[in-house]
């Protein structure tokens, strides 16, 4: 049997008002989808659902074009439509003149471009010099301006470059004093620790027993077989001969 035919009318039952809703909505984006592809149409679908939701379809994606289209159409159609023979006659006024309009412009290009001066009169002759003056001022005055900002620019580049030059020349100056100091510091450093070592060597020679070394002497033995002091230790110059025996 085939399907009966579905009485429109609200559906009074909640759930099955909103099952409904539901598949007739999405039966309704696929036929305007399917419309737009097959068809090359633009389509755009609004649908509010009775808490307000909205959905809607675009064939482009973009709802405000179509919505904008259609303002534009919707405001041709309600302007009222003239005749054709009134269409006719204002088109006919309209190009009368756009083309004097067209010729004026033309005609004044050729005034300022100094040809076809021999129709002017005196007056027009002055007037189109005037005009002529006036342009050269305001082009003047233009380009005035235009190499004033220059100077500005540049002069401001000027005083930049300058800034980073004395930076970059107190920079190499502190450079070279540190270079200049690090050789004094080395060579204080050197000394202090020339100084230091001296001392050192030269402490034990306080604690060193000469009485046995004369002793040894005396008795005739050899040189070497002396008591002498250890290598590591300087020993000064006066006290080396009696060490020797000398």
């Amino acid at each position: 049997m085939g399907r009966g035919k579905v009485q429109l009318k609200r559906i009074e039952n909640k759930i099955n008002r909103q099952v409904t809703f539901s598949k007739r909505r999405s039966g309704l984006l696929k036929k305007a989808n399917e419309i737009s592809v097959l068809c090359d149409a633009d389509v755009g679908v609004i649908v509010f659902s009775t808490k307000g939701k909205l959905f809607q379809y675009a064939s482009d994606s973009r709802m405000e074009r179509i919505l904008a289209r259609y303002e534009r159409c919707s405001y041709v159609e309600s302007l009222p439509n003239p005749t054709d023979q009134e269409s006719q006659c204002n088109w006919s006024l309209e190009y009368a003149k756009l083309k004097a309009r067209i010729e004026f412009l033309e005609k004044s290009k050729r005034h300022y471009m100094g040809e076809d001066l021999d129709s002017l009169s005196f007056r027009e002759l002055q007037n189109l010099e005037h005009q002529i003056d006036s342009s050269i001022k305001h082009i003047r005055s233009k380009k005035n301006q235009l190499m004033l900002e220059s100077i500005s620019e540049l002069q401001k580049k000027d005083r930049a470059l300058k800034d980073e030059n004395n930076k970059n020349q107190t920079q190499i100056k502190e450079r070279e004093k540190e270079m200049a100091e690090q050789p004094n510091l080395e060579q204080q450093e050197k000394q202090d620790t020339n100084s230091s070592s001296s001392y050192v060597a030269l402490q034990p020679v306080n604690s060193f027993n000469l009485g046995e070394t004369y002793e040894i002497a005396g008795e005739g033995r050899e040189i070497e077989d002396a008591q002498l002091p250890p290598p590591n230790i300087v020993m000064p110059q006066w006290l080396l001969p009696h060490l020797t025996g000398g």
